[in-house]
């Protein structure tokens, strides 16, 4: 069969877009397994220290728990280097990280470093290491524990709305932005800050080795920078990774020369990992407060932007 010259270009266009393509979907299987192989622990490291990263709010995580099981049970991992930069998140989601990092803590060193912001639930995180490194700058403390409503009532009267909630006793579902807060409702809800607050406070003086009446001066929900928060005995020394470095190789005999390998982790497959990193990075783009998106107790430090 004879071609004409036109059929010969139009063949060999053809071949090329068919390479393309079989190049993208080889580069597209490779990245798959590379993370497949990285959630699956598939790449094999020998003695080295882990550096596990703790960003942003923080939430009870599965898979973030799974991680730290799996840390403290790999032989190849001789120490922990925690580092963080939250400015809290949720009781429940620090009180995790706190009880899985301690239990860590047990099966081999973990010392935790401050980056920008660690504090609040950030800051019990911290206390769950063996010594806490934080830059002189660092924003730290705020020690507490917070649960924020609103009253709308006012609101609804004026645009003419009255709700109705009918429920089996007084303190249920309270706060409510569709009551006024009586009493007895600001009591139960105080009740229930104040025991978790005492949870904190008490995490503290055990790991930080101060007196109850110490900490609770500490404990009023103030800041501290890394500076102050060295003064007053809530980390161990300023500085950064190296000083945590330096820490374990005088304290714990850990070898300097291990490489330092990040842990990942994620629920997620491939495709959901990066979509949910695009709806992130919206999220963090626009004006709508992280703290819209957080249920239950918060132990949370944020500045006031007017």
């Amino acid at each position: 069969m004879t071609f004409s010259s036109d059929q010969i270009l139009d063949r060999l266009r053809l071949k090329r877009r068919l390479r393309i393509w079989q190049g993208i979907g080889i580069v597209a299987v490779c990245a798959a397994i590379l993370v497949l192989g990285a959630r699956m622990n598939v790449m094999v490291h020998g003695d080295h220290i882990a550096r596990l990263w703790v960003d942003g709010v923080i939430y009870d995580d599965v898979a973030r728990d799974e991680l730290i099981a799996e840390l403290a049970q790999d032989d190849s991992v001789k120490a922990v280097l925690l580092r963080i930069n939250s400015p809290g998140g949720t009781v429940v989601g620090g009180e995790a990280l706190y009880r899985n990092l301690r239990k860590l803590s047990e099966q081999k060193p973990v010392v935790a470093v401050m980056g920008e912001v660690a504090a609040s639930a950030g800051y019990m995180t911290a206390i769950a290491a063996d010594h806490i490194v934080a830059r002189e700058g660092t924003i730290t403390g705020s020690i507490g524990v917070l649960m924020q409503t609103a009253n709308v009532t006012g609101l609804m009267d004026k645009i003419g709305v009255k709700p109705i909630v009918i429920k089996s006793a007084p303190l249920k579902a309270t706060p409510n932005p569709m009551e006024e807060m009586t009493p007895e409702m600001r009591e139960a809800t105080q009740n229930v800050i104040m025991d978790m607050y005492d949870m904190f406070v008490a995490m503290v003086s055990e790991r930080r080795g101060l007196a109850m009446e110490e900490t609770l001066k500490l404990a009023d929900g103030r800041i501290f920078t890394g500076r102050q928060a060295k003064d007053v005995g809530l980390i161990d020394e300023t500085g950064g990774e190296d000083s945590a470095l330096a820490w374990l190789k005088a304290e714990k005999n850990i070898s300097d020369d291990l490489d330092i390998i990040d842990t990942s982790y994620s629920d997620e497959g491939f495709w959901e990992q990066a979509q949910s990193s695009m709806i992130k990075s919206f999220f963090d783009k626009t004006l709508i407060s992280k703290g819209l998106s957080l249920d239950g107790l918060l132990s949370v430090w944020h500045p006031n932007f007017q």
